[in-house]
């Protein structure tokens, strides 16, 4: 445990965004997870649903630098791929 006061509050601060990266995380990674059981259940009015909600995440993952730009792109077009092989 540091014992400067400012590191004491460095280390609250670090805590609490290392919850609210997780929360974000974690929201999207159940966004994408639904969408694929829509995918592997072959309803297609669903997984065109779980398919905005999981882009939405993603996007809001990647505005809040948890994960990449690039990493977001890749995810969303492998999204994508597998919406387009249900049609």
């Amino acid at each position: 445990m540091p014992n400067i006061k400012s590191a004491i509050k460095r280390v609250n601060v670090i805590e609490k965004k290392t919850l609210q990266n997780n929360m974000i995380k974690s929201a999207y990674k159940t966004a994408v997870k639904t969408f694929e059981s829509a995918i592997e259940a072959g309803d297609k009015a669903k997984a065109e649903e779980t398919f905005k909600v999981a882009v939405k995440k993603v996007d809001q993952a990647c505005t809040k630098g948890v994960i990449k730009a690039n990493t977001a792109s890749r995810k969303k077009s492998n999204l994508a791929k597998k919406l387009n092989t249900l049609k």
